[in-house]
């Protein structure tokens, strides 16, 4: 089965609530799972569980069907995200478009490319859904 990864803040955040609704609405066009993603920052000392993170996506969204939450813990979510897409193997990543900014950063410090979609099909062989609060 397809597998759509959505990395989202925890408590939901009007980025978030909208990343997640392309999100089902991604995961449900292509027949796939979807992974929900919060990542836990180290220096941040907060810890969402994920029983909070998955309470909180049915509050907002009802019962997902297929969906998985994860919850990892990392000194850049940007890493965390891309950890987590290699081992899961996504077929697609569905990020907010603030976020695309913070890999845009990030890549360039380990390449001479900064764009994101180029760079996740390179290593990561999937798709890159951007999504700004206006597109739900």
């Amino acid at each position: 089965m397809a597998l759509v990864l959505v990395p989202v803040r925890y408590p939901l955040s009007e980025h978030s609530r909208a990343t997640m609704a392309r999100a089902i609405r991604e995961a449900e066009a292509r027949d796939a799972a979807l992974t929900v993603l919060h990542v836990n920052l180290y220096q941040s000392g907060q810890q969402t569980r994920r029983s909070d993170l998955k309470r909180a996506v049915e509050e907002e969204f009802g019962y997902v069907p297929n969906a998985r939450y994860v919850v990892r813990s990392g000194l850049l979510v940007e890493e965390t995200i891309l950890e987590e897409a290699a081992s899961q193997a996504a077929d697609a990543v569905v990020i907010g478009r603030k976020q695309v900014s913070r890999w845009r950063a990030m890549i360039r410090r380990l390449v001479d490319d900064p764009d994101v979609e180029h760079f996740l099909r390179e290593e990561l062989d999937c798709d890159v859904v951007t999504v700004s609060p206006s597109d739900d």
